[in-house]
């Protein structure tokens, strides 16, 4: 029952970073890219029906997590304290300048909220890079110190970073070059993904432009994610033992780089949906990438004193992950309709529906 719940937990993981990736990296083109009021709409228009939905599977993915592995939300529900309530912030203020801007008609309070929609969106995008970066870099569980534990073996807190800036430090910050790196990755790849996304759901002016931004951030997107591999080697002594192990788990890395390769034709797709898959193939690709590369841990041990957090030594009793399946069962068939239903309502582009205008 473990696999199945960690199976589902990823699951709806990975469909959160799609579907509000692409309301974050609308965000970041919003704040960068939308001079006039007309292009500002336009980006708005097309998350606008999405948003708060979207932000549901995050919702949903601590559920999950608290219901199926207590030990690991426990565990890093306060050691990623401080991160997670500024997390908490941006999303607030992200919402609040979507909803606020077009209350009142004046220009020094539009450009308010929309510096906080966007610069919420671009900081949620590297925070985001930045706990992945944690998950796979792993952290000092007991809080150990010359040898010794200080804590309970699941235990840890991270401050935002530490003097050395250093991954191999004994007392890591959520901040290092490693996790910082994985942070851009997060910034660029979300960035790339929303302007796929306004391309797809909308005829803006703005379209022709983001093409040209997709394909030139995607030789930077490369570059960071060949590095990143390159530099995981520092981080892990063998970073893809699972791959040698089970030859079959390397399609996962095949999808990520056909995601990539795929997006530098996008000046040349015919239809304005491909773009967004290509990317949408990345963003999964390069997660469950990522997720399998470490399994089963879901959070692992820079110290030799407590073991790595598995998914055997987080779950919940066996009992409670079997009744659990049934409620599943249920949630999943209403979400999957109203899934259906929302984005059959709003299919096409988006250029009239005029969210946030009152």
């Amino acid at each position: 029952m473990e696999i199945f719940w960690y199976i589902v937990l990823m699951a709806m993981l990975t469909i959160y970073v799609i579907l509000d990736g692409y309301d974050f990296g609308a965000g970041i083109i919003h704040l960068f890219f939308a001079k006039t009021e007309k292009d500002k709409k336009a980006i708005t228009s097309a998350i606008g029906p999405f948003w708060d939905a979207n932000e549901v599977w995050l919702v949903a993915v601590g559920g999950v997590l608290f219901f199926a592995f207590p030990t690991l939300y426990a565990s890093a529900f306060s050691g990623f304290y401080l991160p997670l309530i500024m997390i908490l912030w941006l999303l607030i203020f992200r919402a609040i300048g979507l909803e606020l801007r077009g209350q009142i008609k004046n220009k020094m309070w539009e450009t308010i909220w929309d510096k906080a929609f966007g610069v919420s969106s671009l900081l949620l995008a590297l925070f985001f890079g930045i706990a992945l970066g944690n998950i796979v870099r792993g952290v000092n569980l007991g809080m150990v110190t010359d040898g010794i534990s200080a804590y309970e073996p699941h235990y840890f807190f991270l401050p935002l970073w530490n003097s050395t800036f250093d991954p191999h430090s004994e007392h890591l910050g959520v901040i290092d070059w490693f996790t910082l790196m994985l942070g851009v990755v997060g910034v660029v790849s979300l960035m790339i993904h929303g302007a796929n996304w306004i391309i797809f759901k909308t005829n803006s002016a703005l379209n022709t432009k983001l093409k040209n931004v997709v394909f030139s951030m995607n030789f930077v997107l490369l570059a960071l994610v060949l590095t990143s591999l390159a530099t995981w080697h520092i981080i892990e002594p063998k970073p893809f033992h699972n791959f040698i192990e089970h030859p079959w788990l390397w399609v996962f890395p095949l999808i990520t780089f056909s995601g990539i390769f795929g997006l530098f034709k996008v000046k040349t797709f015919k239809k304005d949906g491909l773009g967004f898959l290509f990317s949408s193939m990345f963003l999964f690709g390069g997660l469950t990438s990522t997720v399998v590369s470490i399994f089963p841990k879901v959070l692992p041990s820079t110290n030799s004193v407590n073991p790595s957090l598995t998914i055997y030594n987080v779950a919940a009793h066996e009992y409670g992950l079997t009744v659990g399946v049934y409620w599943f069962v249920i949630a999943a068939i209403l979400v999957a309709i109203y899934m259906f239903v929302q984005y059959r309502i709003f299919k096409g582009k988006m250029d009239d529906v005029g969210y946030g205008e009152h």
